[in-house]
């Protein structure tokens, strides 16, 4: 079973053919602005394009910061990177089904926001 995924206008779409290996949530500023913080690390060879290669924009930054954030150029939807290499980092929220994931790792947490919480919360 396909874990889809996609942007807010739709023209990114994908699909997982497996679970993410893993989830981590990153609290550095820059994850924060780029609008994506959760990741979901899954293997290249389970990640599939199904439409919306060509929409993706990629921002690479100076040196000595190295992650590429890539993001939907229509909409501007942050999809981590998938083009990372033999792993690739997947933004977490634009996984469309409820794949039952949670984080595994928490990093730069000392640099959270008060408004971002480490522990789930229920909603009333």
């Amino acid at each position: 079973m396909a874990i889809k995924g996609s942007c807010c206008c739709g023209g990114v779409r994908f699909e997982l053919f497996e679970r993410p290996a893993m989830v981590g949530v990153c609290h550095c500023s820059r994850c924060r602005k780029s609008g994506s913080s959760a990741y979901a690390y899954v293997r290249a060879e389970a990640f599939s394009w199904v439409s919306g290669r060509n929409l993706v924009a990629r921002y690479a930054p100076e040196p000595p910061l190295r992650f590429t954030r890539c993001f939907c150029a229509r909409c501007g939807t942050a999809l981590g990177d998938p083009f990372s290499g033999r792993i690739l980092a997947i933004a977490a929220a634009c996984l469309d089904d409820d794949a039952d994931l949670t984080p595994d790792f928490h990093e730069h947490v000392a640099d959270r926001r008060t408004w971002r919480c480490v522990a789930a919360r229920e909603e009333p």
